[in-house]
């Protein structure tokens, strides 16, 4: 185990801070263009996960005793993610709206990297800061979702997937063969009524109906309204063209990653509405090295179920006795994701092994897959 001592030092929080290495990449792209506009998306892809092929897997656990004011490096890092994105999404809008020396395709290309980024980081670190109980960290996290007109992915996420993962009431946890084309339109549509209904629910508790100004999505329209408005100023019809784009791919990216951590792994039901609680299976862990530097250890997924306000430096990784483990890291499995055969021979195999080895007794997985079981007793 990883000494408290040795986890407050800077050197040992270095390495996540290498994802900020990516704004002046963007910036590169915008002002010379070519061939440079492809940098993100291959450095986001293909570059990590070449250093994770170099540099394996990292299973050492820091201890998770650790108190926060000795994690200030990594905090540091989430919360100067987002004035740098901010002022790269909406600098860079500005500056090839009003500039003449890249293509209409350069624009689309660099600003598909752009969604690739705000995606990959940006919404990464919004669901590590909209986690924590400061206001302030989870005001952070609002921005970041509002940059990408997804704000409803707190409400869905803590509401409902953290609650009910693992069972039919989560649209999140992708069913067993199905593929990501027919995932994706589902989920887009599914969340986004659930974390409204969520919400609704929540203020009736309160005997409060949900135009009430307590609900979020009032919150949530408001930011992402300004957004756009901001994006059309400084830029015009094009810019507002080039800021949805860069939302859709990172809308994309979060929904592939949603895809990949839960695919096929279900909760066992016991009857009368009743679920087995959440546990380290039911969630697919990554332990390599250079991807979950990039992804601040969202790859020890399962550690992050089990423990949801656990920080990110202090997530454990565990073994495949207790927790499925995935072949490669999140860039490689999700760009395998969007090549549904090549996903289900990958992946298919370690489900029904992962079914065999946790739950022997069951021989009919039909209502697991299709996810017909019953809904969960009280859900929202």
């Amino acid at each position: 185990m990883i000494p408290r001592e040795t986890i407050a030092r800077w050197q040992s929080a270095a390495p996540f801070w290498a994802t900020i290495l990516l704004i002046p990449v963007i910036w590169l792209g915008g002002a010379v263009g070519g061939w440079t506009v492809l940098l993100p998306p291959l450095i986001t892809w293909y570059l990590f996960s070449a250093i994770d092929a170099a540099t394996g897997l990292n299973l050492e656990n820091a201890d998770p005793e650790t108190p926060a004011e000795d994690l200030l490096w990594y905090r540091m890092l989430t919360t100067a993610w987002v004035p740098l994105q901010f002022f790269t999404l909406f600098g860079l809008i500005f500056y090839v709206t009003h500039s003449d020396h890249l293509s209409v395709l350069e624009k689309i290309v660099l600003f598909f990297g752009m969604g690739v980024v705000t995606g990959t980081v940006g919404i990464n670190y919004s669901h590590e800061l909209m986690h924590q109980k400061d206001r302030f960290e989870r005001a952070l996290g609002d921005l970041l979702l509002a940059m990408v007109l997804y704000s409803h992915f707190r409400s869905e996420h803590l509401l409902v997937h953290h609650s009910y993962v693992g069972t039919p009431r989560d649209a999140v946890t992708a069913r067993y063969n199905e593929g990501f084309h027919r995932f994706y339109p589902r989920v887009l549509r599914q969340v986004w009524l659930s974390a409204f209904h969520a919400e609704k629910l929540r203020l009736a508790r309160k005997d409060l109906r949900w135009t009430d100004r307590r609900n979020p999505f009032w919150r949530y329209w408001a930011l992402q309204a300004a957004m756009i408005a901001l994006a059309a100023g400084l830029g015009g019809w094009a810019g507002l063209g080039l800021f949805l784009l860069q939302a859709g791919v990172a809308i994309w990216q979060l929904e592939l990653v949603n895809y990949v951590e839960h695919y096929g792994l279900t909760r066992k039901y016991l009857g009368e509405g009743k679920y087995e609680q959440v546990l380290p299976r039911h969630s697919w862990n990554a332990a390599h090295r250079a991807t979950n530097w990039l992804l601040i250890n969202l790859q020890r997924h399962s550690d992050h179920h089990y423990k949801p306000d656990r920080r990110f430096p202090l997530l454990q990784n565990y073994t495949e006795a207790d927790a499925p483990q995935l072949p490669y890291g999140y860039p490689i499995m999700t760009m395998a994701a969007m090549i549904p055969p090549l996903w289900r021979r990958v992946m298919n195999p370690r489900v029904r092994a992962w079914r065999k080895s946790h739950y022997p007794e069951i021989t009919d997985w039909a209502p697991y897959s299709k996810a017909m079981n019953p809904m969960p007793r009280g859900s929202i």
